[in-house]
């Protein structure tokens, strides 16, 4: 089995960046053998027409995800919400449509930093409020689609959209 073979089924298996050093213990060789075995495999993934590549970050070497496939990763891999962020979409979804600064109000300071989150998952779309220093923040159609709702007032016939 070629070394640079090996290495790409670490790279895998690990899942992670690692280290020239970790890499090469992993492999059973010396750093130099890995440093050569990675040159090698990441010559092979730029001539392959491949979904994957091998690539050096600050934290090591990674089999990763092409860049110019993560609009289908961020389609198809489900998003992971952290309980702050799920409970800032539930109080918006369950006012269909809320000023940021009433939702300040009920959840605290956090919430900011969870509706930029929202907003760049694309469940979670920011208006200027037309008078007024605040955004109005509204479901998107992504939000309807991925939790398998057609509209909130389907589920829930007290909610006012509007």
């Amino acid at each position: 089995m070629r070394l640079a073979t090996k290495l790409e089924a670490i790279l895998y298996l690990k899942g992670k960046p690692l280290s020239v050093a970790e890499i090469a213990a992993w492999a059973g060789c010396d750093r130099t053998a890995a440093l050569d075995a990675l040159l090698e495999l990441i010559e092979d993934y730029a001539r392959r027409d491949s979904a994957l590549e091998v690539v050096e970050t600050p934290a090591g070497y990674s089999l990763q995800l092409r860049s110019s496939f993560q609009a289908l990763l961020q389609n198809l891999v489900p998003a992971e919400l952290g309980t702050g962020a799920l409970r800032t979409l539930a109080a918006i979804a369950l006012k269909g449509k809320i000023l940021q600064t009433e939702l300040i109000d009920l959840r605290g300071s956090s919430a900011y930093q969870q509706v930029q989150e929202l907003v760049e998952l694309g469940f979670v779309r920011k208006r200027r409020q037309e008078e007024g220093r605040s955004y109005w923040l509204e479901l998107t159609d992504k939000f309807y689609q991925y939790f398998e709702v057609d509209r909130l007032s389907q589920v829930l016939p007290r909610v006012k959209q509007s």
